[in-house]
């Protein structure tokens, strides 16, 4: 697959985002170059994992060659999504990769394919190093924003409380504060 549906390269803005309430909530990963805007629905763990992988990256980065490890300290103010919320496409999955030519943090994205026999769609977004550590701390924000999980059995609590399989049925009712 030679061509991607979106390519943006050099973005000027990339950020992730949740709308709804908490249990409820739609994430979106959201990338701006110029007047194209692209946005993305995904799942929590998508964009959970996307924050992980991001700082790990960098942080390998950095440890490999010292001259990377200068501030990636990018002052951005402003991280919500823009209207209006137009997905694209639902993310399947989704790869990191480093340009060290231009070092610039690749992102390749493969749509959830809805019918078998047509193709994915799929983005590929490029953006400073700078720019993707703000989107992993944003990402990893955005997503503790939610319900508090449960200690014992992982899962979410829910503001009217959570019963716990591993609890098998013992106990109080754990809820929110």
């Amino acid at each position: 697959m030679s061509e991607f549906t979106f390519d943006l390269d050099s973005v000027q803005r990339i950020t992730a985002g949740a709308v709804g309430p908490r249990g409820q909530r739609v994430f979106y990963v959201q990338a701006r170059r110029g007047s194209r805007l692209i946005t993305l629905i995904a799942e929590k763990e998508q964009v959970r994992a996307l924050a992980e992988a991001i700082s790990r990256l960098l942080d390998s980065l950095a440890e490999k060659n010292p001259r990377l490890a200068t501030s990636d300290d990018l002052l951005v103010t402003d991280m919500s999504l823009e209207e209006p919320l137009e997905p694209e496409f639902r993310v399947g999955q989704m790869g990191l990769g480093y340009d060290a030519e231009r070092d610039m943090v690749v992102l390749l994205v493969q749509g959830a394919s809805e019918e078998e026999e047509s193709e994915a769609q799929t983005a590929r977004l490029s953006a400073s190093r700078p720019q993707m550590r703000a989107l992993a701390s944003h990402a990893s924000q955005v997503v503790a924003a939610g319900r508090p999980i449960c200690g014992n059995c992982g899962r979410p609590i829910d503001p009217v409380g959570h019963f716990c399989p591993q609890r098998n049925g013992h106990g109080p009712v754990l809820t929110s504060q």
